[in-house]
Parts: C-alpha cells; structure tokens; sequence
C-alpha cells in the first residue's frame, strides 16, 4: 500500500509540473531564417542597386580625388624642375595624366548615373 501511494504520489508531481510547462511549448519562436532574416539580424532593408550606387560613387569620388592628387604632383613637379625641360616635360606629361583620367572618371560617372536611372525607371514603372 506504501508503494502505491508513493508511486501516485511521484505520478500527480510529475503530471502536475507537465501541465504547468505546456503552455511554454505553445510560445512561437521568432524566425530568425525567414523572410524577414535582414532585419531581424540587424541588416539594412536597402535595394542592391542603393547599395550599388553607394558603393560605385564612393569609388568613383576615390578615383577623383587621385586624379587631383597626380595633378597636384605634376604641377609640383613643374615648379620644382628650375627650367630643366626633361623634368617641365615630365611634369607635363603627369598633368595630362591627371587630367585625362579626371575626364574618364567624369564620364564614367555619367555613365553610371544614365544606367540607374534607366534601370530605376524600367524597374519601378
């Protein structure tokens, strides 16, 4: 008799504390691989070509400010050169450098800005 009052005593805790941690199974989880994924681990909710323009005008604003660096160095070099020619030719030749690659760097940018907006309004009507 000991034993069975033992045994369903041990039963009723048992079924007691199964039925106090049900309604935890019935919590739903968050769905950290659906299609909310971006957000919920904390990346941005941009287009790519958002990010794409971002990421091609930075370079292309890089690429500018090179350009004027290598003009910047061609005119030092003419001011430093004391009327050597060779050293007045190099400088000009660094110059016309500069200055060519700011024009590609000008009209690649134009030509980007002509693509997204075709692209822009093809996509979004």
């Amino acid at each position: 008799m000991k034993n069975i009052s033992k045994i369903s005593t041990g039963l009723l805790i048992f079924l007691g504390l199964a039925l106090i941690a049900s309604p935890v199974l019935a919590a739903v989880a968050p769905d950290l691989f659906g299609i909310n994924y971006a957000a919920n681990v904390g990346l941005g909710t941009k287009e790519i070509r958002d990010v794409a323009s971002k990421v091609i005008n930075t370079l292309l604003g890089i690429l500018g400010i090179l350009a004027l660096v290598i003009i910047l160095i061609g005119g030092f070099r003419w001011m430093t050169a004391a009327g050597n020619e060779e050293g007045i030719a190099s400088a000009k030749k660094t110059i016309a450098a500069g200055l060519i690659g700011l024009i590609i760097i000008f009209f690649a940018y134009a030509i980007v800005l002509f693509v997204f907006n075709v692209v822009g309004k093809s996509v979004t009507g």
